[in-house]
């Protein structure tokens, strides 16, 4: 790799190991389970960062700390460095690096993470970075004069990039809590209060359900009772002409078809059939349990503090695996409606298990209370849903389109500062501004 291209006038091109000490050889690596033993007040880190605390330290000072295996080498968006200060206990997956004399620590972390590694580390699955190869990666040195000023200049730029990225992540939030709140809203019967008005004479739903319910009834050779009823408080108070049933009514659980298959077993089947799980699709199969729409409920995951959906609708072939409930709607409901009814549902005091994975029996979502509103009235709120959550669809992607646009102005503030061309811009800009400006 060779920067003579790059690099301005009175630069120099030399090695990582001429310009920083290497510290590896006092790295001491300690278990979890040692850890637990010896718990205390000084950071532990690892090859990304801080992976714990620890009753001790082996070094107290300003650090460059670069990943060794297990960092993200490929990923240019991604740092490979960071620096720590005061005290402090590495493990073996990081490298220590101190600047030597007139280098700015800084200076070299932001440099590490432009490095392009793929001819530096070694390995397929888990990438590693081995010291030799560290020792000979060649680092653009700028005159002793100016390396304060670019690492000044780069976290100028990076403090307005942070701003702008944490606003860009509160109207994201943002959206998403929009997005449940029309969901809410929609199985509340609050977005078509207006349309309840102008349409009195809508058959209600308990007539639906009656009559579902009987054919349902008549066609398996059920008794009346058979149906589970709902178990506890509805979300909501019942709007005129809605009607409380439980799930087992208007749905039919098909959790017994459920097969699931490991991801080695996946990989040697291949396949174009989506795989789902939980939280959506985790893969690709050769063959399908499933050819119809459904909607798929969170079983088992971490329903405390989730923003997540519970539910999600999917159609045509499938197949599902024991981590998500598989629903079938009657025709008292759409699938539309009954994957919104569900997607914010207050599962959580329906759950069994720890505070972190919890489970929700197949009983506790079939037994749980759900507003039924007449089908004619389903069609007009999974129309309205579906308007507003098109417009936030476009709005997130917007946002998500300026975050990966951030991402990429990141690296270029670095490549501009490492070639001389943010230091050169920034003194230009001086130049060129009005006195008093």
């Amino acid at each position: 790799m060779s920067f003579e291209r790059t690099v301005p006038t009175g630069w120099d091109i030399t090695n990582l190991e001429e310009v920083v000490d290497i510290l590896d050889s006092k790295r001491v690596p300690i278990n979890a389970k040692e850890r637990e033993t010896r718990v205390g007040q000084v950071p532990y880190y690892g090859a990304t960062g801080q992976v714990g605390w620890i009753d001790d330290y082996l070094f107290d000072e300003e650090l460059v700390l670069l990943g060794e295996d297990g960092a993200p080498f490929l990923d240019a968006a991604k740092q490979k460095a960071y620096v720590v200060r005061g005290k402090s206990w590495v493990n073996n997956h990081a490298h220590v690096l101190r600047a030597r004399s007139d280098i700015p620590n800084a200076y070299i972390k932001y440099y590490l993470d432009t490095v392009d590694y793929h001819e530096f580390i070694t390995g397929t699955t888990r990438l590693k970075l081995n010291q030799a190869a560290m020792r000979r990666i060649p680092v653009p040195l700028a005159p002793p004069n100016e390396r304060a000023h670019i690492v000044a200049e780069i976290e100028k730029q990076f403090s307005r990039l942070d701003e702008a990225v944490a606003n860009l992540k509160r109207v994201k939030a943002n959206l998403k809590r929009y997005k449940a709140s029309v969901l809410k809203a929609a199985v509340e019967g609050k977005l078509t209060e207006d349309w309840r008005k102008q349409h009195p004479d809508v058959e209600p739903a308990s007539k639906l359900l009656e009559r579902i319910l009987a054919e349902r009834r008549a066609k398996f050779g059920r008794k009346k009772d058979s149906f589970l009823t709902a178990e506890g408080d509805p979300p909501a108070e019942a709007p005129d002409g809605w009607a409380i049933c439980s799930i087992d009514q208007i749905a039919e659980c098909l959790d017994a078809k459920r097969v699931p298959v490991n991801k080695a077993e996946r990989a040697k089947r291949g396949g174009n059939v989506p795989y789902y799980g939980a939280n959506g699709q985790v893969g690709v199969i050769d063959d399908y349990i499933f050819d119809e729409p459904l909607v798929l409920v969170v079983e088992d995951e971490t329903f405390t503090g989730r923003t997540q959906a519970f539910s999600y609708l999917i159609r045509g072939k499938s197949w599902v695996n024991n981590h998500a409930h598989v629903l079938r709607a009657t025709d008292a409901v759409t699938a539309s409606y009954l994957n919104y009814g569900l997607a914010h549902y207050p599962f959580i005091p329906r759950t069994t298990g720890s505070t972190g994975r919890r489970k929700l029996t197949q009983r506790g979502l079939m037994t749980a209370p759900f507003l039924l509103p007449p089908l004619i009235e389903q069609e007009q709120i999974v129309a309205e849903v579906e308007r507003r959550l098109s417009v936030i669809d476009e709005l997130e992607a917007a946002v998500q389109a300026n975050l990966t646009r951030a991402d990429r102005l990141r690296q270029s503030i670095l490549t501009q500062a490492f070639s001389g061309k943010l230091l050169l811009r920034d003194l230009q800009l001086h130049e060129a501004a009005p006195i008093g400006s």
